[in-house]
């Protein structure tokens, strides 16, 4: 955020940018101010230098003696070099910051999709056949899918036994991957696993909306404990919502680790005493997906599969076009003080520190 050193004027025209009546004045990068602890830094080591230079000299000759060789040195000069480099230095410093002043309002379009993330939370992610476990695998990769997004909404759906929106849909990513941090398997204190939960809210959530842009994607092991996915997928697709799913397991099973408070390990068991095993059901993800118009994506070691959702089907879709709005932007002006900064710089190798010898004739 920039620092605003005088009050806007309400008139959106462009402002004259040398007219320091009406004029408004930022900076684009002010952590670029720490850099005035290094000038500090340098100031001091020439203080230091400065000393230590006289007196080593004062070790080399006698005092008076130093003073009839050093006598051709111009001290005020020698001061106005190392003064001019570091107001040059200041001047760069002000350059990065980036001072702004006049600006313009210009009219910016934005377009894209709206993406619900539903991601499971149900104890069967804490498997750890995908690394570090299923869960925390899947939460790396939608952080990396955030990296690719521009201009498109993303919101957050946590389910297991039953679902809940965890983040609206926003252009926030950075208050997305909060509530993306946030997530772990007591997030939703029903156990379980109910896709069909999970299509619900994101039914809810596009709510009025056009029946098209509307993307949901399920990450989840697949073990629909409701049993009526299909049904759901169906109103999705009435809806005009498009599934996209990632199955993340093995068909053959794992065992679901538990850590007690004590930081031991045993296996997740179900009421009787048997140790519970967790499988992907790939079949009613496809199912679902294929019935919307989607496509199903097995997660593996080497390739997750949200990137590939992304790159080969969502970034193809239709967009669609946000209102414009007006949007303020500032003219940079960091060329002025750097300008000055060279000049300067320039300027101080032309000083001599020698004073001119006075030739007497006689």
């Amino acid at each position: 955020m920039g620092l605003v050193l005088s009050l806007e004027p309400s008139n959106p025209r462009t402002l004259d940018p040398w007219n320091p009546v009406v004029n408004i004045m930022k900076f684009g990068n002010l952590q670029a101010m720490h850099f005035i602890w290094l000038m500090a830094a340098i100031v001091l080591f020439f203080l230091w230098a400065y000393k230590k230079r006289k007196r080593d000299m004062e070790l080399f000759a006698h005092k008076d003696l130093l003073n009839d060789l050093a006598g051709s040195l111009d001290r005020k000069r020698q001061k106005l070099k190392g003064y001019l480099v570091l107001v040059s230095l200041l001047f760069i410093i002000i350059a990065i910051m980036r001072p702004q002043w006049g600006f313009e309002w210009k009219e910016v379009t934005r377009s894209g999709l709206d993406i619900l993330i539903a991601l499971d939370t149900s104890n069967s992610m804490l498997a750890d056949d995908v690394k570090p476990n299923r869960l925390e695998r899947s939460k790396l990769a939608v952080k990396d899918l955030i990296k690719k997004l521009q201009g498109d909404r993303i919101g957050l759906i946590a389910f297991a036994g039953s679902a809940f929106l965890q983040c609206p849909l926003t252009v926030d990513y950075s208050g997305f991957g909060l509530s993306l941090d946030d997530l772990d398997v007591n997030t939703i204190p029903k156990g379980g696993t109910s896709l069909s939960d999970a299509v619900r809210v994101a039914i809810e959530s596009y709510e009025g909306g056009k029946k098209k842009y509307k993307v949901l994607v399920i990450i989840t092991d697949g073990e629909d404990h409701e049993g009526s996915s299909m049904e759901w997928a169906e109103k999705a697709k009435e809806k005009g919502i498009t599934i996209f799913a990632i199955g993340i397991g093995t068909k053959e099973g794992e065992l679901i680790p538990i850590t007690d408070e004590s930081g031991g390990v045993s296996f997740l068991k179900d009421r009787k005493g048997n140790v519970v095993k967790t499988r992907l059901d790939e079949a009613s993800l496809q199912n679902m997906a294929l019935t919307t118009g989607g496509s199903y994506v097995k997660a593996t070691a080497k390739e997750f599969g949200l990137d590939l959702i992304y790159e080969e089907k969502l970034s193809q879709l239709e967009k669609r076009e946000i209102k414009n709005k007006m949007v303020k932007r500032y003219e940079e002006r960091f060329q002025i003080p750097l300008l000055l900064a060279l000049i300067l710089l320039c300027a101080e190798p032309f000083i001599v520190e020698r004073k001119k010898k006075t030739v007497v004739r006689r």
